[in-house]
């Protein structure tokens, strides 16, 4: 089992989480059900299935939750974008925020591709017959 604590990518979107609160504190009142809410539920989503992944019996489970994580980052993009097109954020924070979440995206990407290639050996050598 892997310490979710020690993973860069769980680290990563703890941090991401809290500066995705600190700036949806300036958003209007009017947007706390629906764009506050969002960003906020997708943010906390990358971290918690991260950390439910890590707890999974086998690699190809947590490869399920780390592909969340994933859809996650990616409602995020489309969940920053409308906020600076709403003029919620300037653009400077855009794309900062636009940064961050194409960091996380490419370390998951990453992860993702590593636990599916230690899967596919593994299958791979697992079918081999070695007689």
């Amino acid at each position: 089992m892997v310490k979710y604590e020690d993973l860069n990518i769980y680290k990563e979107g703890h941090a991401f989480v809290l500066e995705a609160y600190n700036i949806t504190f300036k958003f209007p009142e009017h947007e706390i059900n629906n764009l506050t809410s969002q960003i906020r539920r997708a943010s906390v989503s990358m971290p918690l299935n991260i950390t439910e992944g890590s707890t999974r019996s086998s690699k190809k489970e947590f490869l399920q939750f780390l592909n969340y994580a994933y859809g996650s980052c990616k409602e995020l993009e489309v969940l920053f974008s409308l906020s600076k097109d709403l003029k919620y954020i300037p653009n400077d924070e855009y794309l900062f925020f636009y940064d961050r979440i194409n960091k996380l995206s490419r370390m998951i990407f990453k992860f993702v591709d590593i636990l599916r290639k230690d899967i596919n050996k593994k299958m791979y050598f697992k079918n081999v017959d070695f007689r």
